[in-house]
């Protein structure tokens, strides 16, 4: 699975690795993804989402309802 947010669409971005003499090489910047399950009460069943902690911050703000019914509403399978 490729290192992506569900929720928030957060990707790896790339950068520079500046070392002490500032010679700067390619490197990558990888989003903070926790795999974490949740019990949908409307379904009652689990769920697996491949979340960012900012991603695990707008389900505990939002409900997971809400964010559900918005992700299938972009066509992502759950």
């Amino acid at each position: 699975m490729a290192r992506v947010c569900q929720v928030t669409g957060k990707v790896p971005v790339s950068g520079h690795r500046v070392s002490h003499s500032n010679i700067k090489s390619k490197r990558r910047f990888l989003p903070n993804l926790q795999t974490k399950r949740f019990f949908f009460a409307e379904e009652d069943k689990w769920i697996t989402l491949k979340l960012s902690t900012e991603g695990i911050r707008t389900i505990n703000k939002n409900g997971l309802n809400s964010v559900v019914k918005e992700l299938r509403a972009k066509g992502v399978k759950i």
